[in-house]
């Protein structure tokens, strides 16, 4: 039976393979657990933690070979395969996430953007075609999307996500300031940015 790995094992694990990245451009061949730790900002025993769920994936005295754990997480993290993303709404965070471009760094494109403002509809936005709400099921269909990203106003987050989830999406990266409802075969990333600044400013007023 395969391991369950934990969410915050998860959401650590493109960490890792970033850091041994920049570890192989500078010629790094062994990193330890300790190494790892001061550079991403985790301690020790949760990244030997984390990296227990996937076997012996180190030495005891040696470390770590950097080039061994890029491979095995390039694999598992499916980098070897390219991601089409689609974004619900290009609005001026949604024209931030075209500009961004996330296959610059990553194995994840957005693909398709779908917006109903008539003056972008049927154009191209930092190289990514914009369509109508109208085309959404068909787009996705099409282009085998099943992870869409929503930068959209919250009255309607709801109501859109249900359009996504019956059109097949299986992941939703929610940027809007409500917690939409969805089956529990669709997974959701919920991206509050204003919590993720006050809790911030929080951390600097108590330090």
């Amino acid at each position: 039976m395969e391991t369950k790995i934990p969410e915050a094992t998860a959401k650590r694990l493109p960490l890792y393979y970033r850091y041994l990245n920049n570890l192989l451009s500078a010629n790094k061949l062994r990193v330890s657990s300790t190494e790892l730790a001061e550079a991403i900002q985790v301690d020790a025993a949760t990244i030997r933690r984390d990296f227990s769920y996937f076997g012996t994936l180190g030495k005891r005295g040696y470390g770590y070979d950097v080039h061994k754990l890029i491979d095995f997480f390039k694999k598992i993290l499916d980098q070897d395969t390219l991601t089409n993303v689609a974004l619900i709404g290009v609005g001026n965070l949604g024209h931030a996430l075209l500009n961004f471009n996330f296959h610059k760094n990553s194995n994840v494109r957005i693909s398709a953007a779908f917006d109903i403002n008539p003056t972008i509809i049927g154009s191209i936005q930092s190289n990514v075609p914009v369509y109508g709400m109208t085309q959404l099921q068909e787009q996705l269909q099409d282009q085998q999307i099943e992870i869409a990203i929503i930068t959209i106003p919250a009255a309607i987050a709801q109501e859109v996500t249900d359009k996504l989830v019956q059109a097949g999406i299986k992941g939703i990266m929610n940027f809007t300031t409500v917690r939409v409802s969805v089956p529990q075969t669709v997974h959701i990333q919920n991206i509050d940015l204003t919590n993720e600044l006050q809790t911030l400013i929080y951390a600097i007023n108590h330090d």
